[in-house]
């Protein structure tokens, strides 16, 4: 950091090299605020946007630790907003947008103690993805990671995945930085449907099949009519677009899990995009918006793409 401008906090100050995104490594809860309140002080004096998606327990500490200034920090409730991280991308774009101009300071913790598999996968494919998001615009965004419960997998990607880190209140840059891509570990080939899950074969004439077995399986399983008609929207949307853009049909797959129901489409297309879904839909232009559907109505989704077609697997908690 030799010849990097500073602020009184010691962060790399406005406009230092790749100081966008950083990851702030913690290992108890002294460093988690101390690292949030250096990265929110300075925005907060000069009168810049702040906004926090935090787990709930440390939404509170946070607010505790902020006390008369907390009603000047935007923060919201990050089981809800990441619970599917796909949502997290577009979110962060309306505050972009209705931030007047100013620089936008933004805190997201969208991997915590407790998450799966597979939802700490697809949160550290967001986490890459920040990175192509918003080129050129006013935000910088900061993302904890507790270094005493998380796996140490789960931190490596995070030096992978963030330009700068922060350890014991020094930032510097991250030497495992890959660039603005997406860790190979996160397109891994998703594992088969199951033997006993349920197949069918669609096509234009049997669309209404396939909204007619996610709504028998949906309210089987449990879910209740809203959530219900969420999941048959969701699917119809991805069983829609495999019959515009994939040789006319695809393939589906339903089956149960403990905690969830899981609905899988298959066909012969490809994405190109990276970030298709996860930006919002723009008025009058094309593309994009049946998977920004299904991203708003489903708990996880997981999108896999390649010259073999693409597999988009969606989860649907039961609870």
């Amino acid at each position: 950091m030799s010849g990097t401008p500073t602020d009184r906090h010691g962060w790399v100050a406005e406009g230092g090299c790749g100081d966008m995104h950083l990851a702030l490594f913690h290992r108890d809860q002294r460093e988690y605020l101390d690292g949030l309140m250096g990265f929110i002080e300075p925005a907060l004096a000069a009168g810049q946007p702040v906004a926090a998606a935090l787990p709930p327990l440390r939404a509170e500490l946070l607010r505790r630790r902020l006390k008369g200034a907390a009603d000047r920090v935007r923060i919201l409730d990050m089981f809800e907003l990441g619970r599917n991280p796909a949502r997290i991308i577009p979110a962060v774009e309306t505050l972009l947008t209705t931030n007047g101009g100013d620089r936008l300071h933004y805190i997201g913790e969208p991997i915590w103690p407790g998450r799966s598999f597979e939802e700490i996968r697809e949160a550290t494919r967001h986490e890459a993805l920040i990175n192509l998001a918003w080129p050129g615009a006013k935000i910088r965004v900061l993302c904890p990671y507790d270094t005493a419960l998380l796996p140490s997998a789960v931190l490596a990607d995070a030096e992978r995945t963030h330009p700068r880190v922060i350890r014991d209140g020094v930032e510097s840059a991250s030497p495992a930085y890959e660039g603005p891509c997406v860790p190979t570990g996160c397109d891994q080939q998703l594992a088969p449907a199951p033997p006993e899950a349920t197949r069918f074969r669609f096509g234009l004439e049997s669309l209404a099949g396939v909204r007619l077995l996610v709504g028998e399986r949906a309210r089987a399983s449990g879910l209740s009519g809203q959530r219900a008609e969420d999941l048959v929207v969701a699917i119809n949307e991805l069983a829609t677009n495999a019959v515009r853009h994939a040789d006319g049909g695809g393939t589906l797959h339903v089956w149960n899990r403990p905690d969830r129901l899981v609905c899988q489409v298959q066909d012969t297309g490809q994405i190109s995009d990276p970030l298709v879904g996860r930006r919002n839909p723009v008025p009058d232009v094309a593309g994009g918006m049946g998977l920004w559907t299904v991203n708003q109505l489903c708990d996880l989704v997981e999108v896999r793409t390649g010259e073999g077609g693409t597999t988009v697997r969606v989860h649907t908690i039961l609870a």
